[in-house]
């Protein structure tokens, strides 16, 4: 008996903390899959993981991909506070709370920065005539 008791706490000890870690990966995965998802809204002008594409155009959105994370978080709260002048962003940062302007700091400030640019349009012609 005295046998079983001890083999029971040994298993025990090592066994039971086991779904607690588990447990714990699923919440943090669940964070970053709900900061992805906020990122995602982001990519219509930022682009796919926050790096834009660049065109001739007046306005192109930031890169965000790379940016330092204190510098990303200070500027949504400047457009969130509408002390940054900005066309949207002071709307989109408004719906966003303190925590998820952390996370979006955070993941961004993880992408790897990439050059993306538009092709001139006589060079799509050019391809579309091939």
């Amino acid at each position: 008996m005295k046998t079983f008791i001890l083999n029971f706490i040994l298993i025990s000890s090592v066994v039971l903390p086991i779904p607690g870690k588990a447990a714990e990966d699923f919440v943090y995965a669940g964070q970053g899959l709900h900061t992805r998802t906020l990122a995602a809204s982001c990519a219509a002008c930022h682009g796919t993981n926050g790096n834009a594409v660049k065109t001739k155009a007046e306005f192109d959105a930031t890169t965000l991909a790379g940016l330092d994370k204190a510098y990303i978080e200070q500027r949504l709260l400047d457009f969130r506070k509408g002390v940054r002048p900005a066309t949207v962003m002071h709307r989109h940062a408004s719906g966003l709370t303190l925590d998820e302007i952390k996370q979006l700091a955070d993941y961004f400030s993880r992408q790897k920065p990439e050059q993306h640019t538009m092709p001139e349009p006589q060079k799509l012609k050019a391809v579309q005539d091939e």
